[in-house]
């Protein structure tokens, strides 16, 4: 987490793009008002009665017609969510009704409320619709199932590490704590841009603003390293502290992601190991900051090999500099740990100052040229 937080996304953009409102659920009626789409949804097919209509207001009409509980989602190409109705229970009914723009979208059915599900393109009509990369597109959505999948990886390492402080057991705890924090890591710039989550799971005892509780990874942290004691309060905490992640990891799907924000948020991530990981300001108390480091490494490096396509065809040198550099720090910090396929890395307060030097050195020679990544994507 940094001091000043840099937002990957906006909220006028996502209100600009379209306005979700609420259906309602109905069992056994049918028919689908005039110029509804109807959505029949069965365990195996995603059937839409319309694969075009007008922009604008349009309504869904949703039956599931299967054996399992299903969602359907009207989603951007780059599958950022529209709207969506989850936990359509078989034999029901529900509507939903959105204001979209022009544009190509996709519905998608998904029985048992898993994978990416049953799809069906479709197209809204009238007014102008903006040219777009489908290799940029297939970058955010790419990345945006990344984002996922590490939130969904997060929740049960994070349960297992709050599990372990409830149970007042110190050392599971200690043992839990660095691995529940790398899904966060990988991908924290869209976790900041929700504004509300951050600060209640990832603040440090400097970030608190006037009036605010410590809560969160870095208050349990302080519990079990420094006061080397778990208390009532801190198994509150932990509950707390699912709680958030819980409500982080449902709403990652709907977070604004561009290509430029992939861009500037990996350069967020390296911004993050220089002013935090570095210097070991984040990991104060356990000394796991090598663990965070790689992690940041790592998401800012997964927005890039998605963007690199397009970028490097834009600016062939900044490709191969950004490659010698990522490989450089990937291989500086790979002498701190044994295996290289492990999170088990040098404590960092057994690093010292020269080796931190050659660390800071290496992050910033990535940064630089990472910093110029946006404007390769949009050239």
């Amino acid at each position: 987490m940094r001091a000043v937080r840099l937002s990957v996304v906006t909220a006028a953009a996502t209100a600009a793009a379209l306005a979700a409102v609420t259906g309602c659920t109905e069992k056994g009626s049918s028919g689908s008002g005039d110029g509804a789409i109807s959505v029949t949804a069965t365990d195996d097919k995603c059937e839409v009665s319309k694969k075009e209509f007008p922009a604008g207001h349009i309504e869904l009409d949703i039956e599931n017609k299967g054996s399992k509980v299903t969602e359907v989602y009207v989603l951007f190409p780059d599958d950022r969510i529209v709207t969506e109705r989850e936990n359509i229970g078989p034999g029901t009914k529900q509507k939903v009704t959105a204001e979209v723009k022009a544009g190509d979208y996709t519905i998608a059915c998904k029985p048992g409320m898993k994978g990416d599900g049953i799809r069906q393109a479709v197209k809204a009509t009238g007014g102008k619709v903006a040219k777009r990369d489908p290799r940029l597109d297939a970058a955010v959505a790419a990345y945006r199932k990344y984002a996922q999948e590490q939130a969904d990886t997060t929740l049960p390492l994070a349960k297992t590490f709050a599990e372990a402080v409830k149970a007042g057991d110190l050392e599971a705890a200690k043992k839990a704590y660095a691995p529940s924090r790398i899904g966060w890591e990988r991908t924290e710039p869209v976790a900041e841009s929700f504004g509300d989550i951050d600060p209640k799971v990832d603040v440090r005892a400097d970030g608190l603003e006037a009036g605010q509780k410590f809560t969160g990874w870095h208050r349990l942290e302080k519990s079990l390293w420094e006061d080397k004691k778990i208390t009532a309060e801190d198994k509150t905490l932990a509950d707390e502290l699912i709680t958030d992640l819980t409500d982080w990891q449902k709403r990652v799907g709907k977070a604004e992601i561009t290509p430029t924000s992939m861009a500037n948020g990996a350069k967020e991530l390296l911004d993050e190991v220089a002013t935090g990981k570095v210097t070991g300001e984040e990991e104060r108390y356990s000394h796991t900051d090598l663990v965070d480091f790689k992690a940041n490494v790592e998401g800012a490096e997964e927005s890039y090999e998605l963007l690199k396509p397009v970028a490097k065809e834009n600016d062939a040198a900044l490709v191969t500099e950004l490659d010698k550099q990522f490989a450089a720090l990937n291989t500086l910090l790979d002498n701190y740990r044994a295996d290289k396929n492990s999170y088990d890395f040098t404590s960092y307060d057994k690093v010292g100052e020269a080796d931190r030097k050659q660390l800071s050195d290496a992050v910033n020679a990535l940064a630089e040229p990472l910093s110029k990544l946006a404007a390769a994507v949009v050239k």
